[in-house]
């Protein structure tokens, strides 16, 4: 089986549990191929972590769910240095962050000391305890979710912790006809039952390598940069897009591009993601805030302020 036919089927098992929600699933097998890190923030009970654990059994990578508390320490995610009676030596103790895939489940209901032990992980695939530093197991992709609507004991991720997500998502209410096809699997067997692994560890790594081969002709790369340097001048953005948001949104594209099978990546490849890669990473200005502005419209208005190219897969 082709890898890229591996993609769709990966795409497919996940689709088998998330009823209803193949744009946000995308958005996943996105983050996943481009090796990024994905947000997801809704509310309780749309399925945030079913659709998390739901990608760990379709690829047979490691799993972990860490579930966040105030108490956590960073000892907890990256482990410990121990003494070995014993062996008369300090041993190193790996914590749950030496997996492959991370759950982080509701991250912002810990200290900003214990997110911060996620930031090494999250950019260098590396973690550095005691004057040692530990390569972490590829692939590697954290998935965190969070509740936005509850902030009673929580704290905030700070816009350091954010611009490593490359994408942040939401999963929303489902349709009514999918509300009741949710009820029905849930009734007829425990969900997750039906996932089995649809691809392993060096098939992800090679789908991964063919998405860098995803040609990006240069209007195209114009094109990102003319998007991140525009929400910088926009009146209504107080902070706008780093050069890491338009390193991810040419990640991004050359997987949504590999996704859509094609070589090569069009506007519209930029156009679909550049809201999942940017509203997260924005801060509003005071004025923006007090009228009320979305960060979602503010970037349509973005987007309308920066020449779409016109180019052609056989180009270059």
């Amino acid at each position: 089986m082709r890898r890229r036919e591996k993609a769709s089927k990966i795409l497919e098992n996940m689709k088998k549990v998330i009823i209803g929600k193949d744009e946000v699933l995308e958005k996943v097998l996105i983050c996943l191929l481009a090796r990024g890190h994905l947000l997801i923030e809704d509310v309780p009970g749309v399925g945030k972590t079913t659709m998390v654990k739901a990608l760990a059994k379709s690829i047979n990578l490691s799993y972990c769910r860490m579930q966040f508390t105030p108490d956590m320490m960073p000892s907890d995610i990256t482990g410990i240095t121990l003494y070995n009676r014993a062996q008369e030596k300090f041993i190193f103790k790996k914590g749950p962050i030496f997996n492959q895939i991370i759950l982080a489940d509701e991250i912002n209901r810990t200290s900003p000391k214990t997110q911060a032990s996620l930031l090494q992980a999250m950019e260098e695939a590396e973690v550095s305890i005691d004057e040692e530093t530990y390569q972490l197991k590829k692939p590697f992709m954290v998935l965190a979710t969070q509740n936005p609507i509850e902030y009673q004991g929580t704290f905030p991720l700070p816009e350091a912790q954010l611009d490593r997500f490359l994408m942040r998502v939401s999963l929303g209410y489902p349709g009514v006809n999918e509300e009741k096809e949710i009820i029905k699997n849930y009734q007829e067997s425990k969900w997750l039952n039906k996932i089995t692994a649809v691809a392993c560890e060096e098939e992800i790594i090679e789908m991964q390598k063919e998405v860098d081969e995803i040609y990006v002709h240069e209007d195209i790369l114009h094109y990102i940069v003319g998007i991140s340097n525009a929400s910088r001048s926009h009146k209504d953005i107080h902070l706008g897009a780093s050069p890491r948001v338009s390193i991810d949104l040419y990640r991004g594209s050359r997987a949504l591009a590999y996704i859509k099978n094609r070589d090569y990546v069009i506007p519209d490849d930029v156009k679909k993601i550049v809201p999942y890669v940017l509203t997260h990473r924005l801060i509003l200005s005071a004025e923006a805030r007090i009228e009320g502005r979305r960060a979602e419209d503010i970037i349509k208005d973005v987007l309308k302020r920066v020449h779409v190219p016109v180019v052609s897969g056989n180009e270059g």
